[in-house]
């Protein structure tokens, strides 16, 4: 719930390298809750870009659109020491759907690369910057209190997004570009 909408974009109030948090304190801007926060909104814009390379009828599209609202509520609650927005309920939503989509899949015997085709690379990308923004969170706990259930949501979601790009990756008769041991590498 947002107390006030901005009505002007620019504020002048973060020229002196300063941020406003939800609760309206200031902190740094490179104070390390507000790295997470951007680490979790770049994250967001990721999976916007996914959610742009497939298409309409594609049934990730909705689970991602879902992610994407509980991102910015993690980046809500980060942002209101205290708020509780992320639940167990969204954790065990995503573990069911992860469960049910990689029983789609082949049984994994070796290491994937990052590609496959563009939908998939894209999705790879979300997936590692899920991984840095959950190591972010992982640093931010270390200094203060955080609710456990953030960091729950980001580790289950990297899952989901190497399961979404491995099934990216096989559409359209496509595939998975898998690692060559280096006794496997052509010279």
């Amino acid at each position: 719930m947002m107390g006030n909408r901005l009505s002007k974009i620019y504020t002048r109030t973060g020229d002196s390298g300063t941020t406003g948090l939800g609760d309206g304190s200031r902190i740094d801007k490179d104070d390390c809750r507000i790295e997470t926060i951007g680490d979790i909104d770049e994250l967001n814009s990721c999976v916007g870009l996914l959610i742009c390379e497939l298409e309409d009828k594609d049934c990730l599209r909705s689970s991602l659109e879902e992610v994407q609202q509980n991102l910015f509520n993690l980046g809500g609650e980060l942002s209101v020491p205290g708020y509780e927005l992320i639940l167990d309920q969204h954790i065990a939503d995503l573990e069911a759907l992860l469960d049910e989509q990689n029983q789609t899949l082949p049984p994994l015997k070796d290491f994937i690369l990052p590609g496959g085709n563009r939908a998939a690379s894209v999705c790879h990308l979300a997936r590692s910057v899920c991984r840095r923004a959950e190591r972010r969170l992982v640093s931010l706990s270390k200094q203060t209190e955080v609710r456990p259930q953030g960091q729950s949501y980001l580790n289950r979601l990297s899952d989901l997004l190497f399961v979404f790009a491995r099934i990216i990756a096989r559409q359209n008769g496509g595939s998975e570009v898998l690692w060559r041991h280096r006794s496997e590498n052509k010279s």
